[in-house]
């Protein structure tokens, strides 16, 4: 184009031949968009309906005993003795060996799980054994006084105290037994 074409179709337009188009605003996308976008509205409400019915979350045993959990048994172990339950509850830190002797409850300092009324009837049980069996060793040795004995006994008894098991050292403090 020459450019008296130019300032021709310049001079047309200046009365007002060409106007900009008005602006249109819509508030829905449209069809393609919205199919392009997908509905979600069914996962949305299963979605807002499981927020508002909390369900459990499974979780292996491997996972429970991660968190710290022992889950409860199904079935009664009846292979287990009372010695089993002792030794459990030492590595637990629930109970632990004193330097009297005698098992001390240490629940502040429990992992995984709790004390449970029929672990207090044991640690009792264990150590009225105990004080049975020192009285008896001071009839079949009825010179020797009886610290000495208990000393005897205890220094022999923590060779066989369970890997992991709480023990109180001889100034007071609490640790685990190293193997």
């Amino acid at each position: 184009m020459n450019p008296r074409g130019l300032l021709l179709v310049a001079a047309l337009a200046a009365p007002g031949c060409i106007s900009a188009p008005e602006i249109v605003m819509v508030d829905r996308a449209t069809a393609l968009e919205e199919q392009a976008s997908g509905s979600f509205k069914d996962v949305e409400q299963r979605l807002a309906r499981a927020g508002m019915s909390p369900t459990p979350v499974p979780l292996t045993p491997n996972q429970l005993e991660e968190l710290g959990i022992q889950p409860t048994p199904l079935v009664e172990n009846l292979g287990r003795t009372q010695a089993d339950r002792v030794d459990e509850l030492l590595r637990r830190h629930c109970v632990g060996e004193g330097k009297d002797g005698l098992l001390a409850d240490t629940r502040r300092r429990c992992q995984a799980g709790r004390l449970t009324t029929d672990d207090v009837a044991l640690v009792e049980r264990v150590n009225r054994a105990r004080l049975q069996l020192w009285k008896w060793m001071r009839t079949v040795r009825p010179g020797v006084p009886e610290e000495s004995l208990r000393q005897s006994w205890h220094q022999m008894h923590a060779e066989g105290v369970v890997c992991g098991g709480w023990v109180e050292a001889a100034d007071g403090t609490w640790g685990e037994k190293k193997c």
